[in-house]
């Protein structure tokens, strides 16, 4: 166990699991097993299709046997399909609604796990007692030792991944290895911008992502015409069509190229630098008549010659309109050539700011994220920092200079944000990289039209002649004017090769807590009606599924079969056994049984209504549905009112009052496994679980969180709901319901991370489980969730100028799609302390700050999380100050970039996770918890460091007009008492809440014009609403609150307070700048980091 006050590569949170026996799981049927084919011999994920699916797809015979790969599927023979169209044919598709999928039937195997898998988290390396940990090879001092790697951690190595002899081409790895053709521009590319270098503060990234065309047709019939002495099945490549969407579904082209299988999804995603490059030749070995060929790591283009086209040539081929000349983009790669020696530093930047002088550095608007130091052309096409984002913009050339800045190098992604536009392509060829399997992006070099090299292991590929054809300007020869190297985010349609099995039917199942305690707080009343009222709204297609339990002390199901008159409730009483009574009518076809569905809708809430059960069967319910839905997985979505009382996973109060002030001694840790051990069971079977938590009394959410948690599902908390006493509750509970039951959703997912080779990545946070060293399984994911990870330096850098970062979501849309998700960004390598610290993301370090506390505060304590903090602060301003400034000047000193660190990390301590001296219920303070685990960096900023602004005085300058609407932009104001005023109004935004604070003293005009009170003293002390009224004052903070709530997955409640309101306490204790009896003021808190900076 890693010692306290150090936050290192020992938390929990790397989502693995390990049982007391210390077995893995054998995750059953249905399994998308993303690992390399050593690791599937021990975790067991290799196993057949499930029954339930009448239309599987064909055979893939196994092609070599000493090549570790299976097949899959009945022993039916390999029909032979040809990808490429003729002239005039067009391309073949699966069917956009595939064949609907028979009822589920009781001949179906319910898998039984046995032991969960092995952890992913490594064992904990001694730390002081008085800091986080960072680095590799720590010493036992208090500094912060930041990317340390871990056993099993992802190396980006060349590690062979089978005993098959290896390609005898161009099998050089290293970054030595320059290929050029005559006249080709060098491979040392400059990324650098020359003069200057961008300030902290730059203009925020576009948020759309579109071609620069309308998408177009099929290319003109025919195509180039082909080397006579190429032998192929068909004439004519198939080509892409790229479509420019508003959150649609396309159609989904089909790629029956004879490509290789596994059953393992890490296959299928490819192994990131965990493959290796000896893919060997043998394709040529099926039994298929093809052309190009997807190498054994499914689906990366490989560039090997088709069958029967040893004789090619590689000369460029001559199109009958002309070959279009070969002529660098100029948003390309090549040309940036020029050196770092003339490199200057923008003197904003370099600025050194005394914070014990100049206090007030917060910025009156929203604080944008640094733009990295790129050339201009290059920095137009990085990843959005909304979707992809680095702790650092300059990444430090070796770990022994990450290790002296005494700053966390990680990440923090949200990759399934909604966009407003998102390119997507659809081809059976999506190119990438033969040896580390990174999709073709826009920061690869294009060494001539055939050849480019990969941006993160330098291996040359082949350009497949697909590529050459550009569907947007309906041109062959440039392959840099293709929108996957236009787009640092595209989704591709993914071909066949990315399926382990038929994409899943939309499943949705609904588990309703219907005791006592629950009927009395009236939740289900509500809930039955959003269902009712967006029934229709659900994301999916005619496959689509949906099944309903009910549970107190027993579990009851509803037989929703076609022909009956109203829907039959199905009674199991022995909870120790549970079983699944009729399968096949209890999760039924939407479409087809809508009516007896809303017939059970409607019934369900005066079912109940009489019952006197108080017990509360939560552990059987879940076993339940996690057996129901285990053939098809799904989503889960779980309503709890109170602790489970009886049955496996039934638990005790732990809630201490007397404790919940004090940093130690409180209960953050699960009081049982059998929630992990269930979430990983389902995991295994891609079902995700969404718990909704409705209790006014402790129900140990450190336990039952583990059921989403470890199933990469959500959770959601509303604590003392009632539907007459707490109507804020009841608010919030509709508008978050309908949000989560009609948001986009994506089915059995997977995501990797991949980095440019020297670079490491050795923790994940978030919601999912860790299937292998780097993979992340997803079996629900949604457009609200965020992630991290940490990083290391693993090799030095110093050969290179520029590394890049790589996302791939592989996942199943709710329309049966195959689609993958890809979000690259490019940074530049330093080599100097002072370029390290001007590039430091202030917002992103606070972010992977918080989530590495909350894993001490579980591994550790409370008290060492906050020292771990703090320490970060002072550990980062100790090394600026020895190592870059020149002279020791008295004050306390910090670089440009992290002059809001300090307050950031206070705002984190008096946030309600990490928060002593106050009466917080443990419930609420584990949720909080949860969401700086779950939350995307920009809602976790709010939350952690809220924004103050005045409202009783808008106006209309700098106002922002949307849809013929005018939005007042009022200053940020600092979180102080100072900035408040007795004659004004003032808007706290904490994220999750907002509170009106209205002075005494406020004129009458405001209160008048938008609160409809005479006067002050006729304002209510509870008030949750603004009035509707026809005046301008209203308009203008109607709209501008509107548009703050706008677009957020959560509903942010409104209060309006006034001097004497309860809430006025709570409001007070948002400001992060002011004093209380248990935390200090932020100018103490300068003093004190500055007194340990100068020890």
């Amino acid at each position: 166990m890693a010692q306290p006050g150090r936050l290192g590569a020992s938390s929990p949170a790397q989502n693995g699991a390990v049982s007391a026996e210390g077995t893995p799981y054998s995750n059953g049927p249905v399994q998308n097993t993303l690992m390399h084919s050593q690791v599937l011999v021990s975790q067991g994920y290799s196993s057949p299709f499930p029954e339930s699916y009448p239309h599987q797809i064909p055979t893939k015979t196994p092609l070599n046997p000493a090549s570790g790969l299976s097949n899959y599927g009945d022993s039916q023979a390999v029909s032979s399909l040809n990808s490429y169209q003729r002239p005039g044919q067009t391309l073949s598709r699966l069917p956009l609604e595939p064949n609907p999928v028979t009822p589920l039937q009781n001949t179906i195997p319910l898998s039984r796990m046995s032991s969960p898998p092995s952890s992913q988290t490594p064992g904990a390396i001694p730390a002081s007692s008085d800091s986080f940990l960072y680095g590799p090879n720590p010493s036992l001092s208090s500094n912060w030792h930041y990317g340390h790697p871990q056993v099993g951690s992802k190396i980006n190595h060349f590690v062979p991944v089978s005993t098959q002899p290896s390609l005898s081409g161009n099998t050089n790895l290293s970054r030595n290895n320059q290929c050029t053709s005559l006249g080709a521009p060098s491979l040392q590319n400059n990324y650098m911008k020359t003069g200057s270098i961008s300030p902290p503060t730059n203009q925020p990234l576009p948020t759309i992502f579109q071609p620069t065309r309308a998408p177009i047709g099929p290319p003109p019939s025919g195509g180039p015409p082909l080397d006579p002495q190429r032998k192929i099945s068909n004439s004519v490549p198939p080509q892409p069509q790229v479509i420019s969407t508003v959150n649609q579904e396309g159609d989904m082209s089909t790629a029956s190229n004879g490509s290789v299988v596994e059953n393992s999804y890490d296959a299928i995603e490819g192994g990131g630098f965990m493959a290796s490059s000896q893919l060997t030749n043998q394709n040529p070995k099926m039994s298929r008549n093809v052309g190009y060929s997807y190498p054994s790591l499914p689906p990366g283009y490989q560039n090997i010659s088709p069958p029967n086209m040893s004789e090619r040539p590689s000369t460029t081929l001559q199109y009958t309109s002309g070959l279009q000349p070969f002529s660098q983009s100029p948003l390309g790669a090549n040309h940036l050539t020029t050196s770092m020696g003339g490199l200057s530093l923008h003197s904003e930047g370099l600025r050194v700011i005394n914070l014990l002088q100049e206090r007030n550095m917060l910025p009156t608007a929203s604080l944008k994220a640094p733009v990295p130091n790129l050339h201009e052309d290059i920095q137009k096409l990085n990843c959005n920092p909304e979707l992809f984002r680095c702790t650092l913009t300059n990444i430090p050339q070796t770990q022994t200079l990450l290790n002296k800045a005494k700053l966390p190098l990680g990440l923090l992604l949200h990759p399934f944000k909604d966009l407003l536009q998102l390119p997507v392509v659809t081809s059976s060829t999506i190119v990438r990289c033969r040896s580390c399997r990174t999709y073709i992006n826009p920061f690869v070099s294009f060494l001539d039209q055939r050849r480019w090299k990969c941006n993160l292991c330098y291996r040359v590929n082949d350009v497949p002649e697909e590529f050459m054809y550009n569907p947007i300007t309906r041109v062959y020869g440039d392959p840099l004017r293709r929108p996957e190297v236009q787009n640092a985010t595209i989704e591709f349609m993914a071909p066949s090769e990315y399926m382990l099995r038929p994409p899943q039917p939309p499943v949705y199942l609904f588990v309703f807590d219907v005791s006592h305690n629950a009927v009395v707080t009236g939740y289900l009343n509500l809930v039955c009606q959003s269902l009712l009222d967006n029934l229709d709204s659900l994301p999916g297609n005619t496959r689509t599924k949906i099944g309903f339990i009910t549970f107190d002390s027993t579990i009851h199901f509803y037989s929703l079969q076609e022909g009956l008159s109203q829907p039959q409730m199905l009674i199991i009483s022995d909870i120790e056994d549970v079983f699944i009574p009729m399968p096949e009518n209890l999760l039924v076809n939407l479409n087809e049984n809508k009516e007896l569905i809303q017939d059970l809708l409607k019934t369900l809430p005066q079912m109940f209504t009489k019952s006197l059960e108080t017990q509360s069967a939560l552990g059987p319910a879940l076993q339940s549905a996690y057996k129901l839905m285990s053939p098809t997985g799904g989503r889960i979505s779980v309503f709890q009112t109170q602790l489970p009382s009886i049955g496996v996973g039934a638990l005790k109060s732990r809630d201490e009052p007397n404790q919940r002030s004090s940093a130690k001694e409180i209960h953050l840790t699960p009081s049982t496994d059998f929630y992990k051990k269930l979430a990983l069971d389902c995991s295994g079977q891609q079902v995700a679980v969404d718990l909704f938590l409705l209790s006014g009394q402790y129900s140990d959410l450190a336990s039952l969180g583990c059921i989403s948690r470890y199933s990469a599902g959500s959770v959601y908390y509303y604590p003392s709901y009632h539907h007459q006493h707490n109507p804020v509750q009841v608010e919030k509970l509709q508008k978050e319901l309908k949000r989560y039951l009609t948001r986009k959703i994506g089915f059995e997912a997977v995501m990797r991370i991949r980095c440019t080779k020297g670079l490491s990545i050795h923790t994940f946070h978030g919601n999912f489980f860790v299937r292998s060293t780097d993979l992340l399984s997803l079996p629900n994911v949604n457009p609200d969730a965020g992630y991290a990870v940490q990083m290391s330096v693993e090799e030095n850098l110093t050969d290179i100028q520029v590394v890049s970062f790589q996302s791939a979501l592989l996942y199943t849309s709710s329309k049966g799609e195959r689609r993958i998700r890809v979000h690259t960004m490019c940074l530049p390598v330093v080599s100097t302390l002072n370029e390290v610290y001007l590039g430091a993301d202030v917002q992103a370090i606070t972010g992977l700050l918080a989530n590495m506390a909350v894993d001490r505060s579980i591994s550790a304590s409370l008290s060492d999380a906050r020292d771990a903090l703090v320490n970060a602060v002072i550990d980062s301003l100790s090394a600026y100050r020895t190592s870059v400034l020149s002279s020791q000047q008295p004050g306390l000193l910090v670089p440009f970039s992290l002059r809001l660190f300090p307050l950031f990390v206070l705002a984190l301590l008096k946030q309600k996770s990490f928060q002593t001296g106050t009466i917080a219920h443990l419930d609420e303070r584990v949720f909080a918890m949860c969401q700086v685990k779950n939350q995307p960096l920009v809602y976790l900023m709010l939350m952690t460091h809220p924004n103050l602004y005045r409202v009783d005085n808008l106006s209309d300058e700098g106002a922002l007009n949307i849809n013929d609407k005018t939005i007042p932009q009022p200053s940020i104001l600092q979180l102080s008492v100072e900035k408040l005023s007795r004659d004004g109004a003032f808007l706290m935004d904490a994220g999750t809440v907002m509170m009106l604070w209205v002075g005494k003293n406020c004129g009458q005009n405001f209160l008048s014009q938008v609160l409809g009170v005479p006067n002050y003293a006729s304002l209510p002390l509870y008030m949750t609403y603004l009035p509707d009224l026809d005046t301008a004052e209203s308009a203008r903070i109607g709209g501008f609150i509107s548009w703050l709530r706008e677009h957020r997955p959560f509903f942010p409640v409104l209060y309006i307070i006034r001097d004497e309101s309860p809430l006025k306490a709570t409001f007070l204790q948002y400001m992060v700048e002011d004093r209380t009896e248990s935390a200090l003021s932020y100018y103490e808190f300068l003093l004190h980091v500055q007194q340990q900076v100068n020890k």
